[in-house]
This record gives structure tokens, C-alpha cells and sequence, in this order.
């Protein structure tokens, strides 16, 4: 357990722009990314905004036909893995490739391309469905496509483990290096569920907010006034290092990663307990792993849905660990910019936890207007700050009850 981890490269696809660079300035600048659907009449639909990837276009990373053969959750994690890959400087080939691994979990898989197939099966028959449909759909094919076109032989898996599974990714990779199984590991999540049938199903269980005025003011986490999060597509990848083979080949280190905890709500498949002591249990054991206490902890990204039970649970959750500290600790919840990305939420504020510690700036939490007497802690309410950090948590909690933290430390 000599082993030290460091994150060498950062990808993403968001609402909010195609490179990473980009997308960190006009979080801190506290822009939206989200805005009216556009990927189908959503008129008579419960709910008519989305966090949507409107700059990606797949014909930059995949010919025709590869983007015929592959679901949008795919693209996006191509382009994505691709970015981090490149961001690292990372060469991947014969001889390499066997110590380097893909973990890129998503919540929904291929779920356009699942309602594409059964439309034509309603209208057209058994014969004409594509042979290669199961192919598009199955969650691990993100990982399994950008391994391929890397050459990353390495362990391959997928955690579909519904919001938290970036997360869960990204740690179990974590692990993964730590125990000695590869030195390289490319890890995060993605998702690609604007479609009408998601939009239906979460709308109609009142997860999703039924505002359509002002899109870019709906998605307001620990507001009193939230009222559900808003769906998003995208993906987010990080390249996991074991350190001295990082130092040997003179990658670049954004951050080092200190710790991982998992653990269950056991309470309800989509209510977190009004105590938070699941995620609670979660955080508490990344510290552990970490081998840190709560008081080393400087700021926190924040799950932080915008829904009205789960951000109550949350800071509940956040004052049990970290006591009189969570009045004074800055906390972001930077899905109001974003929206849920879902299966890549807790990777995509990973990489924002990751260039917070790097740049000192902290992202805010933007329509913060009214409090909310059970949420009052400092959630850096609408402009982004700087501060001095050391040592940060991102959180990411999920249905059935499952939850992931990770803990970063600036590297030195």
C-alpha cells in the first residue's frame, strides 16, 4: 500500500462545452448550460428542459460507420476519454497496454437506442431489428470502446451503480492501482438520456423540476424554492496514475487521490434517509481511507441534486461528519450550472474538485436567493471564490440507496 495514485489527465462533454478548459470558465464565471430540449418536441412532456451537449458532434471523433454502431452514451465517452488521454500525454501500445485499464460506469446505458429499436419493432416487426442493438444498449460499452480504441488491455468494468457510478468508477480504479492490478487507469462516467422516455418516467415520479420559464435559473440546489433537478447528458474521464510510473514518463499532475468510500443508505430505493446516514457512513469511510480526519478537509462538491428531500439529507449528512466545521467549510453544488448528468455527475465534479484545488477558485452555487432554514451552510451562493485548499471531497449519491465519496489532495 506504497502506492500512490495522481489524476494526469481530465476529458469531459457537458451543457456547459466540449473541453475542460472551457468548462471550468464558465462555471466559475456561473453560466447555465441548461436550456429548452431540442432533441425532441418535449411539449406534452412533464418536463421541457435539459442540460443537452448541444457543441458535441460525433463526426469529430467517429466515421459514419462507427456513429451508426454506437449509442450516444458511447460517443460521448470517447471524445471524452480521448481529451483526458491526450491531456495526459499518455502513449498506449502493444507493450504498455496490459498495465492500463478502463472503468467508465453510466447509470442508463444505451437508452436512445433501446426506444430507436423498440419503435421499429412496434412498427416494423421482429425482422427488421438490428442484430447489433444489444451491442448499443449494454452500460459497459463506454468501456469497452474506449479501451478498444486505445489499446488499453488492462481490467475493463463498468459500475452501474445509477447517479454515483462515475464515482464508483473512478474509486474502484483508484483501487485498482493501489492493489498493484495496473499503473494507469481511465475512469469516470457517462450518460445519454434526454429522450422521451427518461424525460417521461422521472418527470412523472416528480423527480424532475416542471418549471419551463427561465431555464437557466431552475436547477437551484439548497434554494428553498427548488423543486427537482434537471435531467443532463454528457461524460467525464479522468487518467488514474500510479505515481512513480507517472514520474517516470513526466506526465503532468493535476491532484493526487487519497481516498474512496462506499456505503448504503438501506433505507428506500429513491429516498435518501432525512439524517443522511448513508452518506454520512460514505464520506466517513473515504476520510478513513484516506487516512485523514474530518478537520483536514477544506471544501466539499456537493451531490446536491436540487431536490427538496435530498439536499436536506445531504447537509445533514455533511454537519454529522464534520461537526462545528461544516458552518465554516465552503460547499458547491455545481449541478445548478450543470444539471444531473446522472451516471457521469460524480465524475464530472470530480474533475471540478480536481481544478478547484489546482486553481484556488472555488465554483459557486448558482440561484441561491432564498434560505432554506434546514439548509445553512456556506454553499458559495452565486459567485465563484478563491481560497487557499489542500485536501477536498466530492460526493455522489444514487438510487437504491448507493453512495460514493472521493477525497483529493493538492499534489506534492
Amino acid at each position: 500500500m506504497d502506492r500512490r495514485v495522481v489524476v494526469t489527465g481530465l476529458g469531459a462533454m457537458t451543457p456547459l462545452g466540449t473541453d475542460v478548459d472551457t468548462i471550468w470558465q464558465r462555471l466559475c464565471r456561473g453560466e447555465s448550460g441548461i436550456g429548452p430540449i431540442t432533441r425532441f418536441d418535449a411539449a406534452a412532456y412533464p418536463a421541457h428542459i435539459a442540460g443537452e451537449v448541444r457543441e458535441f458532434d460525433p463526426a469529430q471523433y467517429l466515421d459514419k460507420h462507427d456513429i451508426r454502431r454506437t449509442d450516444r452514451f458511447c460517443q460521448l465517452a470517447i471524445a471524452a476519454g480521448q481529451e483526458a488521454v491526450n491531456d495526459a500525454g499518455l502513449d498506449i501500445d502493444e507493450g504498455t497496454g496490459h498495465r492500463i485499464g478502463v472503468y467508465i460506469g453510466s447509470a442508463m446505458g444505451g437508452l436512445e437506442s433501446l426506444e430507436t429499436v423498440h419503435s421499429v419493432l412496434l412498427e416494423k416487426g421482429p425482422r427488421r431489428v438490428s442484430p447489433i442493438f444489444p451491442a448499443m444498449l449494454l452500460g459497459n460499452l463506454a468501456s469497452g470502446h474506449v479501451s478498444m480504441r486505445l489499446g488499453a488491455t488492462g481490467p475493463n468494468n463498468s459500475s452501474v451503480t445509477a447517479c454515483a457510478a462515475g464515482a464508483h468508477s473512478i474509486g474502484e480504479a483508484f483501487h485498482t492501482i493501489l492493489r498493484g492490478a495496473a499503473d494507469v487507469m481511465i475512469a469516470g462516467g457517462t450518460e445519454a438520456t434526454i429522450t422521451p422516455l427518461a424525460i417521461s418516467a422521472f418527470g412523472n415520479m416528480r423527480a424532475l423540476s416542471p418549471q419551463a420559464a427561465a431555464p437557466a435559473r431552475v436547477s437551484r440546489p439548497f434554494d428553498r424554492e427548488r423543486d427537482g433537478f434537471v435531467m443532463s447528458e454528457g461524460s467525464a474521464v479522468l487518467v488514474l496514475e500510479e505515481l512513480q510510473h507517472a514520474k517516470r514518463r513526466g506526465a503532468p499532475i493535476h491532484t493526487e487521490l487519497v481516498g474512496y468510500g462506499s456505503a448504503s443508505d438501506a433505507h428506500h430505493i429513491t429516498a435518501p434517509p432525512p439524517d443522511g446516514a448513508g452518506a454520512a457512513a460514505c464520506m466517513a469511510a473515504a476520510l478513513q481511507d484516506a487516512g485523514l480526519s474530518p478537520d483536514a478537509v477544506d471544501y466539499v462538491n456537493a451531490h446536491a441534486t436540487s431536490t427538496p428531500v435530498g439536499d436536506v439529507s445531504e447537509t445533514m449528512a455533511i454537519k454529522s461528519v464534520f461537526k462545528d466545521r461544516a458552518y465554516s467549510m465552503p460547499i458547491s453544488a455545481t449541478k445548478s450550472m450543470t444539471g444531473h448528468m446522472l451516471g457521469a455527475a460524480g465524475a464530472i465534479e470530480s474533475i471540478f474538485t480536481i481544478l478547484a484545488l489546482r486553481q484556488g477558485i472555488l465554483p459557486p452555487t448558482i440561484n441561491y436567493e432564498y434560505q432554506d432554514p434546514r439548509c445553512d451552510l456556506d454553499y458559495v451562493p452565486n459567485e465563484a471564490r478563491q481560497a487557499a485548499l489542500r485536501v477536498a471531497m466530492s460526493n455522489a449519491f444514487g438510487f437504491g440507496g448507493t453512495n460514493a465519496s472521493l477525497v483529493f489532495r493538492a499534489f506534492e
